[in-house]
Parts: C-alpha cells; structure tokens; sequence
C-alpha cells in the first residue's frame, strides 16, 4: 500500500487496541467539558463547517469567519485549551521523528453527514513538520491527492484505531474525508467519529 502513496505519508492500521481508544475517548470527554465543542466558520462567507471542534494543548486551531488561526484561548469561553494526553505525545515521539512537542491537537467530530474538503494544512509555521492524526470512531473514507488540487487521489476507509502520518513531501498534499459510515463503531458515547490531528506550530498565528 505504501508505494501508492506520497513520500512521506505513513498508514499504521490499528495502532491503537480497543482498551486503548477508550481512555482516548475518555480524555476527549473531559476534555469537552473543560472546551466544549464549538462549530467553526468558513473564512469570508461564514458558512458553518460541518464538523464540531475543540482541542488539546497550548495552542488550539480556530475556523471563523475573519480567517483560520490558532490561539491560546477557547473562543467561546475565552479559558486555555486542556492539556495534551500523555498517550498522543507519546504517540507522537513513536512515529512523528520531528524533536519538537506537538503544540496543538485539533478534536473534529464528525457526524453523520460531517465531510472535510480536499485542502492542504497550511496555517502552521512549522511547514515541515509533520501531521499526526489519530481516527476514534466510525469508520470514514479518506481521500488523498497530490500537491495540486487537481492531481489524481486515491481512496481508502480509516477506521477506529488507525494512524495517519503526513510527512515528507505528503504534508503539502490536499487530503479530505468524503464521508463517513453511521453506525460502524461504538466507541464514541453519542455517535460519529473523533478525529485527533497533531500539529507543531512553532507561533501564534
């Protein structure tokens, strides 16, 4: 499967065990009561994303509609984010090889009917380091392409434990979820699938 991808790009299938995924799930939990879940907004036309958001770390990523950015305060509650989990910087020092602590993980839940467009994450200063996420949940069908919007991509379904590492020449390339399939876990207490995204960003933005 590896040679079909970009350089760089990593697929650990079930990294994560059952037991495992539910302490993640947990911290995600308690994470929510400290920083609710929040839905962002499309820069410029303010179209509501279809995914619900929070984060982990000292620094977490906000969509609104005067522009992407990260911060250091929840934007409703104007609180820090929750720490980081020991599992993920853990995690992230087993398959990241950056030396650098991720600052902030995005938590995206998706719902049915949630998607992500293809795009590239370029809001960190941190351009070349990795991105590390981490699918909790139900089962979603992954999409990934080339530097260029327009270049071929190919398709593949994540499923509850699995890792994605965007490295390399594969951290510039456009990547999104087309959907995902209700129903295929029940791990997440009220449904859907929980995304965690590892990022280092070297900077306020």
């Amino acid at each position: 499967m590896s040679g079909s991808f970009p350089e760089g790009f990593r697929y650990l299938p079930e990294y994560f065990s059952r037991a495992q995924q539910q302490i993640l799930i947990e911290h995600v939990s308690i994470a929510a009561k400290a920083a609710p879940f929040f839905r962002g907004k499309m820069p410029r036309t303010g179209t509501p994303l279809s995914t619900l958001g929070s984060n982990f770390g000292p620094l977490g990523w906000v969509a609104a509609q005067s522009g992407y950015r990260y911060c250091k305060t929840h934007p409703k509650t104007g609180k820090s984010w929750p720490n980081m989990p020991e599992e993920l910087l853990n995690l992230w020092q087993e398959v990241s090889d950056w030396l650098d602590p991720p600052q902030a993980c995005l938590i995206n839940w998706y719902r049915e009917g949630a998607k992500l467009g293809l795009h590239v994450d370029a809001d960190e200063e941190a351009a070349d380091a990795p991105v590390v996420s981490v699918s909790l949940g139900d089962q979603a069908l992954y999409r990934l392409g080339g530097p260029a919007r327009k270049d071929p991509t190919r398709s593949f379904k994540l499923s509850s434990g699995d890792v994605c590492i965007l490295g390399g020449a594969s951290r510039r390339c456009f990547h999104g979820i087309d959907r995902i399939y209700p129903g295929t876990s029940t791990l997440v207490p009220k449904g859907g699938r929980i995304n965690l995204t590892l990022r280092v960003v070297r900077g306020v933005l």
